[in-house]
């Protein structure tokens, strides 16, 4: 007799909880699809990303970030002069002549490079940072002054960007005073416009 009520209470039970499973897939199918992890973005999904879009979709996230490829490695001329320095397809092909890309699109993406680099022709990047012409930045006084994070302290957090774009306004003048300022440093105009 009590097997014979447990299993009666236990149908109850049993209903209860197809009822609850059923609300929840119909949950599930309102749902959105989960956005696809960082690593897996491809070309065609750059197009939400902020920031211009580069003729080569190169993501600075992986390469950056997941890879840890230091800035100078392909912004070369940073520690030495005025100007960063873009990249060059030999600096990409470094790398690119071994490691091809984990999917079709990102495949892709590098035939790009291998065929600008088999033209010899560069990677026309489009510039995502630019400076009033009437000033003067030197990279290489900056990452002297600022050490190995430099880079982050105008670009913001370039390694986590899978497509970069501007974190701060650096054509704008006060930018770069409250900078100078809370470093303690010159605020001399003759430092920046010559």
């Amino acid at each position: 007799m009590r097997k014979l009520a447990l299993f009666g209470s236990g149908s109850l039970a049993l209903l209860v909880g197809a009822m609850a499973l059923a609300q929840r897939d119909t949950r599930a199918q309102q749902a959105p699809a989960p956005a696809p992890p960082v690593w897996m973005l491809s070309p065609r999904d750059s197009s939400g990303l902020r920031g211009p879009r580069q003729p080569v979709f190169f993501r600075h996230d992986i390469h950056a970030g997941l890879n840890k490829i230091p800035c100078q490695y392909c912004h070369y001329s940073v520690a030495e002069s005025s100007e960063p320095g873009l990249p060059t397809t030999q600096a990409c092909m470094g790398c690119h002549l071994v490691i091809g890309g984990t999917d079709s699109s990102h495949k892709a993406e590098i035939k790009k490079l291998r065929e600008a680099s088999a033209q010899k022709q560069p990677i026309q990047w489009v510039r995502v940072h630019t400076l009033a012409r009437h000033a003067h930045f030197p990279h290489m006084r900056h990452i002297k002054a600022l050490g190995p994070n430099a880079c982050q302290t105008c670009h913001g957090d370039v390694a986590r960007m899978a497509q970069v774009f501007k974190v701060n306004n650096v054509n704008n003048m006060g930018f770069c005073i409250t900078c100078h300022l809370q470093r303690k440093v010159t605020r001399d105009c003759s430092v920046c416009h010559y």
